[in-house]
């Protein structure tokens, strides 16, 4: 059953609460609201409705207004009124198209007739008009009739309209205690048979009662039915409150008397009060719970829900050149049509077509003459894999979550290996697997009434995606092992990015500056390219709300939705590289196109970039695929002075447009490589997102700073770190434009007065300034690009006669690689080799085990005797005996690091480079442990070591992994093959026993370097210190800084648990408050202690003035004492005490 709802609330935001209820009780398709008292200003929202309403200022205060709330669940559109009246109507389908007007007829406004008339006409039918109309009549239930009763009336009878009013009351007028009809519910004779009419029994707080109209068997009863709105404050305390509130109206109305009236209002009174304070105390512990301690997840939840970012998808009617479609099964039917007609070949050019299917004639053989390796089955080690690295999307057509698999007991989890490995050997692909429930999404600020303003978001089975993760894994492998995938894709490959493509641009772009060269760049649009893609074909499903459209075949294209879909993708779309000229330098980021020339003759470049772009249409000729020509751009990068014409490239006689600047993968790169486009971008994005922190920040019972920090990092710092590395290189005065978002960030997380120092800011929240933060993401990703092998970014040198260049030509900003490396010699960072990862060391279906034993897992080193623990390696030992002990250690200090082991009584101690961390050189013990033994016979051995994290990489290995821990998986996988039966142990440090007491001194007094490559986790932390340092020495020489003297060396403080509390404690401690520095926003004198004739200070008012000696002794027990005592890192417990005696705490 569908309602709709009419209702005078007499004031919306006041009766907002049970509106809400309103709609959570009958959860209807349409509210029509009367004398909402609503100013133009103002904004009203209800979460699952669209809103439309007419509202009318008054000289003082809004008067009547109108307003319609549309359910998200029904296809709606607007329906434009030109009428003096106070009413609005929209266009509505609930199983067919109803038109719903709502109307206020204020009760002293005189009304002509011809301007009810007028609104009618412009209805289209069929129609229900619904409001206040404050007109009398027998007709619905008055004795009498007045002259609006009689213009009502004569309506109705003048458009042959039905009225759907009985006798029951709508209206309680309070001073008389009488029940009155003035709300009214009047449609079109052909809806009479549908609907019903009933008024409601509660006021819900207003003096008129909401009418409901049903309409009976609007919609079949759906598993996607709207559920009830929880709200989060509602409590036994309010549900008490409201059923005192109703029994109070059910006596008054029985029995009207004047104690009965006063009694009802008072427990409507009460339960008002009730739920404003249920309600702000559900808001105070809703924030406040967002604490350091919150989980990543949970807190972008309650951020989100703070932020009010939550989509309702408003179902469109949807319009074509010859139709208009709004039935919820016709709109779904359409958009399933629109997806399947772009993958459908033929959308494809006829030349294409005729290519496709003679080759599609050919089946393709897929059969080998022998087994290969990756065709083996999957183990669980393969499938556990998958499954971790899942996240919790939406369940397909078979109804099977990760939430569910993910808790599937071993002997299911062998079950469900059992069939996929069943499904990979007999290639028998289930039928439910080629099915995909597909979600329209509007595209941002495309027009909803077009079919093709949406883009697909396919739901497909949870259980197909886990094999598929598994297969992909193997395939992935195969292909970069034999490097099928050229070195200038960047598009999801372990190890690449898109600043990778970024940075190569802005490279070639410095170095055509040098040269003084013209460099043109082409951003291609490949239009549907995934869509388009050629194979066979894919079984869709359309889902819109609750309405499932009939299934659709994607004739071409690759799978949305699927693990797959990307690596096939890339297969196909990388060969598009191979078909360019050396003369042209290009880069992908899965179907992101990028193509340049360099040169100083115009002329030139425009005929290699055409000849380019005629060999990519040739391409897209034979694979499918079309490229827009009023979609693609075209960039011409120069700084030459005087007149030079711009390039004109064409694509099918189409010329590509030229533009100032273009946005590539997230950076806007203009023509003369300023980076201001972009940098002007980034802090207008970035000053919206800081009101989420306003609100927040409430400085009374918001939440802490540790957790608004983390906010900001999520929300806005992200933003400006993303391509720091490229726009970094733009000039001071460019950057500084992001500085007063990242100032003001800190002011708000830290409740830091306005006139606050920004170094101070720094300290304060112990975030870096912006300038060595990209300094030091720049650094690390320099670091990265030489980890990587094969990286297409470690070959970018600058020659000799290029190093010239750039000396004669200083102004000239220099290519990444070179400007960091002029950072490594000004930070003096060590200059070490770094170890380059093996992303793809082991195979998937191959990857080597490693169990270790620890027989001391039941003993705890604080509570147990060294005694004990001797005694339990005794007897390790024993049952071990055949095995020959080995032990491994690592130590680190200051300026050394060092790793030792011990083998049959000999000592072996190494020397290891300082920037190595503590984890390297415990790894690095094991790993030389390995290269020992294996320069013997086979045999068995048990290798000791005292590092817990370095047994626990080993064991749960990954593709990040550890490069250390990575060469030791290998080398015992291979010692393994050899026949050498190795064991690992783990034991406790410094309990007495002799092997591990060896090791440790051989690690702490070696002297043999040994010659090892710098993992990169350990350079970032070299860099983290190094960033740090000269952080420490700016820092150091603000003397004269207030928060200088009471925190000389950066670090990170205690946060204080309550917000108002801890805001108080940072504007002491910077030592800016509201008392003291006020003068300096408004232009007054600074304001002077009368007993000391000098201004107020912090210092002055804790430390100084001679007035307040006394309630220095009550409270801190002596009268001489230091800021740093006071407001230090451990404040004083009498701190907020004195200063409330002295009058000062509401002052800061």
């Amino acid at each position: 059953m569908t309602s709709f709802i009419s209702w005078n609330c007499r004031g919306l935001r006041t009766r907002l609460t049970d509106l809400k209820s309103i709609i959570s009780t009958y959860q209807p398709a349409c509210v029509a609201l009367q004398e909402t008292f609503l100013k133009s200003t103002m904004t009203m929202q209800v979460r699952g409705y669209n809103c439309v309403r007419r509202d009318v200022d008054g000289d003082t205060s809004p008067t009547g207004g109108v307003c319609l709330f549309t359910s998200n669940l029904f296809p709606s559109n607007v329906v434009t009124l030109h009428t003096s009246l106070q009413a609005v109507a929209v266009r509505i389908h609930v199983h067919s198209l109803v038109t719903v007007c709502c109307v206020y007829l204020p009760p002293n406004d005189v009304v002509p007739q011809v301007d009810l008339n007028h609104l009618v006409s412009q209805l289209p039918a069929p129609f229900i008009l619904l409001g206040d109309f404050n007109g009398h009549s027998p007709l619905w239930g008055h004795d009498v009739t007045n002259s609006r009763g009689r213009q009502i009336e004569q309506l109705i009878s003048d458009h042959c309209l039905c009225l759907l009013n009985n006798d029951e009351k709508t209206y309680f007028h309070a001073p008389t205690r009488t029940f009155h009809s003035l709300d009214l519910a009047i449609c079109s004779p052909t809806l009479l048979p549908m609907l019903n009419f009933e008024v409601a029994n509660d006021l819900h707080n207003s003096d008129h009662f909401p009418l409901l109209v049903s309409h009976v068997n609007a919609i079949p009863k759906t598993s996607n039915s709207p559920r009830k709105l929880c709200k989060p404050w509602w409590n036994a305390s309010c549900q008490q409150a409201k059923k005192e509130q109703r029994r109070a109206w059910g006596i008054f109305r029985r029995y009207p008397t004047t104690d009965n009236l006063i009694a009802f209002k008072r427990a409507k009174a009460l339960a008002r009060r009730i739920r404003r304070q249920c309600q702000r105390e559900s808001w105070i512990q809703y924030v406040s719970s967002i604490t350091s301690s919150t989980t990543s997840q949970q807190l972008w939840r309650k951020v989100k829900a703070a932020n009010g970012l939550y989509r309702d998808f408003n179902i469109p009617i949807l319009e074509t050149s010859t139709a208009l479609y709004s039935s919820p099964l016709d709109v779904a039917n359409l958009i399933g049509k629109t997806f399947a007609s772009v993958s459908s070949s033929d959308s494809y050019s006829p030349a294409f077509q005729a290519t496709k299917n003679r080759l599609e004639r050919t089946p393709i053989n897929f059969r080998c003459r022998q087994p290969l390796p990756y065709n083996c089955d999957f183990d669980m080690l393969e499938l556990k894999r998958a499954l971790s690295s899942a996240h919790n999307t939406s369940p397909g057509p078979d109804g099977i979550s990760y939430e569910l698999l993910r808790h599937l007991n071993e002997d299911s989890l062998v079950s469900l290996l059992y069939l996929f490995n069943r499904i990979w050997r007999e290639q028998v692909y289930p039928t439910q697997w080629q099915e995909a429930i597909v979600i329209p999404i509007l595209r941002p600020g495309k027009d909803p009434k077009n079919p093709l303003s949406y883009r697909p978001i396919a739901l497909t089975s949870c259980l197909c995606k886990t094999l598929e993760r598994m297969v992909n894994a193997r395939f992935v492998y195969e292909l970069e092992k034999n490097k099928c995938i050229p070195l200038f894709q960047s598009g999801f490959r372990k190890g690449r990015s898109t600043l990778d493509n970024i940075i190569q641009l802005e490279s070639k772009i410095r170095n055509a500056f040098v040269r003084r060269n013209h460099l043109v760049s082409i951003f291609f649009d490949i239009e549907k390219a995934y869509d388009r893609t050629w194979r066979y074909g894919i079984l869709r499903t359309v889902r819109l709300g609750g309405t499932l459209s009939a299934p659709f075949t994607q004739a071409e294209g690759v799978p949305q939705g699927s693990i797959l879909s990307v690596t096939l993708f890339i297969c196909h779309i990388s060969s598009i590289l191979n078909i360019l000229s050396p003369s042209i330098q290009a880069s992908l980021y899965v179907d992101d196109l990028q193509i340049s020339c360099e040169g100083s003759d115009m002329r030139m470049i425009e005929r290699q970039l055409q000849t380019a772009v005629n060999n990519i249409l040739k391409w897209c000729d034979t694979n499918g695929h079309s490229i827009s020509a009023s979609k693609s751009c075209c960039v011409h990068f120069c700084r030459k002075r005087g007149i030079h014409p711009d390039p004109e490239i064409r694509i099918r006689d189409i010329q590509i447009p030229v533009v100032p600047d273009v946005r590539f993968l997230g950076v806007i790169f203009d023509r003369r490589l300023t980076f201001l486009p972009h940098i002007l971008h980034l802090r207008k994005k970035c000053e919206k997102s800081l009101n989420l922190l306003k609100v927040l920040s409430n400085t009374s019972w918001g939440a802490d700073r540790t957790s608004l920090l983390r906010v900001y990092q999520a929300i806005v710092l992200s933003r400006i770190d993303y391509g720091c590395v490229a726009y970094g290189s733009a000039c001071n005065s460019t950057l500084q434009k992001l500085d007063p978002v990242h100032h003001m960030a800190l002011r708000i997380c830290s409740g830091a007065f306005r006139t606050s120092p920004v170094q101070s800011l720094y300290v304060n929240c112990h975030q870096l300034p912006l300038d060595l933060r990209r300094r030091k993401l720049s650094l690390a990703y320099y670091f990265k690009i030489l980890s990587v092998p094969s990286h297409p970014l470690q070959n970018v040198y600058m020659s000799t006669s290029m190093k010239r260049l750039y000396d004669a030509r200083p102004s000239n900003i220099r290519p990444f690689m070179d400007r960091m490396k002029l950072h490594i010699s000004e930070l003096d960072l060590p200059n070490v080799h770094i170890q380059q990862r093996n992303l793809f060391l082991f195979q998937p279906w191959n990857t080597p085990r490693f169990p270790y034993i620890n027989p001391f897992a039941t003993y705890s080193k604080s509570t147990v005797a060294p005694v004990v623990f001797q005694r339990v390696f005794a007897y390790h030992r024993s049952q071990y005996s055949r095995y020959s002990a080995i032990y491994t250690d690592g130590s680190k200090r200051a300026d050394y690091v060092g790793c030792g082991v011990v083998i049959e009584d000999i000592m072996h101690g190494y020397r290891l480079d300082t920037s190595c961390s503590i984890f390297t050189a415990e790894a690095v013990a094991i790993y030389r442990a390995l290269q020992l033994i294996d320069s013997t016979m086979p045999r068995k051995y048990c290798i000791y070591t005292d590092s817990m994290s370095v047994l626990e990489a080993l064991e749960n290995y990954h593709d990040r992994c550890h490069p250390v821990v990575c060469t030791i998986l290998d080398i015992t996988s291979r010692l393994y093959s050899k026949g050498f039966d190795i064991v690992f142990c783990w034991l406790p440090s410094h309990v007495g026993i002799i092997g591990n007491e060896q090791a440790d001194s051989a690690a702490k007094s070696a002297t043999t370097h040994l010659p090892l490559a710098v993992p990169l986790s350990d350079m970032k932390r070299v860099i983290m210190h190094h960033i740090f340092k000269i952080w420490q020495e700016s820092w150091s020489q603000q003397l004269d800084n207030k928060l200088h003297s009471v925190k000389p060396v950066i670090g990170a403080w205690p946060v204080m648990p309550m917000r108002r509390t801890d805001v108080k404690l940072t504007r002491l401690r910077i030592g800016h408050t509201r008392f003291t520095h006020r003068h300096l926003l408004f232009g007054e004198r600074a304001p002077e202690c009368p007993s000391c004739h000098v201004s107020y200070t912090v210092h002055h008012i804790l430390i100084d003035c001679p007035v307040f000696n006394t309630h220095r002794i009550t409270f801190f027990h002596k009268s001489v004492l230091t800021l740093s005592d006071l407001v230090g890192e451990s404040p004083h417990q009498n701190l907020f005490a004195f200063i409330r005696r002295i009058g000062f705490l509401y002052l800061i």
